[in-house]
């Protein structure tokens, strides 16, 4: 179920939703919106459905909007982008790269992260080009937008193993952290490929807010005031400056800063290259204890 930023203002302000026709936008009921918010909440808390996007937020993050609006995601809902596009996913398990001896014990290794995350964005892009996909259009949009799934599995155990509770501040701020390092770290290899290649073949449109993407990113790893963010009605939370650990918020500073810096010079490979999926399946295959997030 997709909601809008109109429909959380009508629940907020406890006011009226119009329900209206696929096809002709017909009003079919007034409801007030509160009423609808409640049964939401009450159907997810009895059966985990319906999982909601936020519409507003999603097309406020998009990067191609000059070619389309998002209006959906795939089954899992990691990856979402223009209607008939694919994209092929990659994991990290998180706990493999934590440091288990020595001063920095616990910690996460950072040049392995990025190294890791820039190996395999060159091995996600080359997969474009050898992907089989069901339809021509579908072929087509993939080969154009050429966008990458890598993401990570194992991020409890990460937590477990440290001993730090999973929904604490600590822990939302670590997360934050390496899921910073490695969107950057794999945006910086795409300017890269860019250098090399050219950037995709539908960046020239979307060049300005794709870059406005990137840059709200980095506002993101620096935590910066709710108005510095350009075009976002709902700033996202930041990475918290006093919690994060200081070797771990640094590092995606400097990440950042890099992608958004060579972005800006020759473009990116591609129009995505990171998503958060469950990784049910390929958890037990990766030796994993817990799944994605």
């Amino acid at each position: 179920m997709r909601i809008t930023d109109e429909f959380m203002r009508a629940v907020e302000q406890d006011g009226e939703w119009q329900t209206t026709q696929r096809t002709s936008g017909h009003v079919v009921d007034t409801y007030r919106a509160r009423d609808l918010w409640k049964k939401i909440a009450e159907a997810a808390w009895a059966c985990a459905d319906p999982g909601l996007q936020y519409d507003s937020t999603i097309n406020a993050w998009h990067t191609c909007p000059n070619t389309a609006r998002i209006n959906a995601s795939n089954p899992c809902s990691e990856y979402m982008f223009l209607d008939d596009t694919a994209c092929n996913l990659a994991s990290l398990n998180l706990s493999k790269f934590m440091v288990e001896t020595g001063t920095n014990a616990g910690d996460f290794d950072v040049e392995a992260v990025r190294y890791a995350c820039r190996v395999w964005t060159v091995v996600l892009e080359i997969s474009v080009l050898m992907a089989q996909f069901p339809s021509v259009e579908i072929a087509r949009l993939s080969y154009k937008f050429r966008t990458l799934g890598l993401g990570y599995a194992n991020l409890g155990t990460y937590f477990m193993l440290r001993g730090i509770p999973y929904d604490s501040d600590e822990a939302v701020a670590i997360c934050g952290g390496i899921t910073a390092i490695m969107t950057a770290a794999s945006y910086a290899a795409s300017a890269e490929l860019a250098r090399e290649h050219g950037p995709f073949p539908g960046y020239a449109p979307n060049r300005e807010t794709m870059l406005r993407v990137i840059r709200n990113h980095r506002r993101a790893a620096y935590d910066v005031a709710r108005g510095e963010y350009e075009g976002l009605s709902t700033p996202p939370r930041g990475i918290d400056q006093k919690t994060c650990p200081a070797y771990l918020l640094k590092a995606a500073q400097d990440e950042w800063d890099s992608a958004l810096r060579t972005g800006e010079q020759h473009g990116y490979r591609n129009a995505q290259v990171t998503v958060i999926a469950p990784t049910g399946t390929i958890g037990l295959l990766m030796d994993c204890d817990t799944t994605g997030i």
